[in-house]
């Protein structure tokens, strides 16, 4: 690893571990975090939890497993040519989606909705919650244990109503303050991650078109660039050709303008970050053309009929579920009973929340099919 710059955070100096552990030399504390993500069940189920497509639409649409990975390798090249921390900015990437529900935000949408008297239903906290509390594998302690940088982290947004019960990572909402910038990166990485890699699955699936896309001005401008350098490249390598250098494009701005932003503040702490406005940010045009391809995708692929069925579907299928459990936790593997019995509706949210697409469908056989075996 590079040398770090002032402003990065330091696995030496890090607030600690909700249980103190001992040192984990050779590897960092930031190390140890990440490695703890991987081998967590929540990351490995993350393989058949899905972005827009549900899992069994296709082999090669993107899953919340391959999308974190893709976080990842934008979040370390942004981290490096910062001289923040790599590992810590890795395992905030590998961490942002252990909360997310099956079928993609559908699912948070009917959890919310259906916890509603009973606190609600985000997956940023749900994130968090998996690694304090609901990972099972250590013998002193629940969850994973990590530091508090990584914590921290992991909470992109958060009410105030909320803040307010999480102790020290809830603090920086009351007092209006920032996260690290390895967190600040992470969570544009993600954007930039999840932004064009729907438009070359949505390409993919045939729910949008080239020719809609060329209505967007910086898929236009790049794909006008590699038809000019390659004006015999078939469909499928014209898609990726314009889709990296679209990355690319959002990738070195996102560069420039928190460079820009980190001279114009001068912090030379990560204390300094914290009391700072946000620096990790785009240029204002290049914002403004990141949003009009997010609309772009709303309006044209995230609710194209055919994913508003699918979605439809989906919400029919966790709303049974969750009435059924609710109902009856004893449904519910034993494992999770003795939480049931502490918080019936947290345990089922927890339940629900954690089953990948595939699992909750055989899940719904398993209730409401009288031939299907329990």
């Amino acid at each position: 690893m590079s040398e770090l710059a002032p402003y990065a955070a330091r696995s030496a100096e890090s607030q600690g571990r909700r249980h103190p552990e001992p040192a984990a030399a050779p590897r960092s504390e930031f190390q140890r975090d990440r490695d703890r993500i991987v081998h967590s069940t929540a990351f490995r189920r993350l393989e058949y939890k899905t972005q827009v497509f549900i899992n069994h639409e296709g082999d090669l649409f993107r899953t919340r497993l391959t999308h974190s990975l893709e976080v990842a390798q934008i979040g370390r090249t942004l981290a490096r040519m910062l001289g923040l921390d790599e590992d810590l900015t890795e395992t905030l990437a590998l961490a942002h989606d252990l909360g997310h529900t099956p079928f993609g935000h559908v699912g948070q949408d009917v959890l919310n909705a259906c916890m509603k008297e009973n606190g609600g239903f985000e997956h940023n906290l749900q994130s968090l919650r998996v690694v304090d509390e609901l990972e099972q594998k250590y013998a002193e302690f629940e969850g994973l244990n990590l530091t508090f940088e990584s914590r921290e982290g992991i909470l992109k947004h958060c009410s105030l109503k909320n803040a307010e019960k999480l102790g020290d990572v809830g603090q920086r909402f009351l007092a209006n303050r920032q996260p690290s910038l390895e967190a600040q990166i992470t969570n544009l990485a993600d954007e930039i991650a999840y932004n064009n890699h729907d438009v070359d699955d949505g390409l993919r699936s045939g729910l949008i078109t080239v020719a809609q896309l060329e209505q967007v001005e910086i898929f236009a401008r790049h794909l006008d660039i590699v038809r000019n350098l390659y004006p015999d490249l078939n469909d499928r390598r014209l898609i990726h050709e314009t889709v990296r250098r679209m990355i690319n494009t959002l990738v070195v701005d996102m560069l420039e303008q928190t460079r820009a932003n980190i001279a114009q503040h001068a912090p030379q702490s990560l204390d300094d970050v914290r009391q700072c406005p946000p620096l990790a940010a785009f240029s204002e045009g290049m914002l403004q053309q990141h949003r009009e391809l997010k609309r772009f995708l709303f309006q044209n692929l995230y609710r194209h009929y055919k994913v508003v069925r699918m979605s439809e579907k989906a919400q029919r299928l966790l709303r049974d579920l969750f009435t059924a459990f609710s109902a009856e936790p004893r449904l519910m593997p034993p494992e999770h009973h003795a939480r049931a019995d502490q918080d019936p509706h947290r345990a089922v949210c927890d339940y629900i929340a954690g089953m990948t697409d595939r699992y909750a469908i055989r899940e719904h056989r398993r209730i409401y099919d009288i031939e299907e075996l329990a």
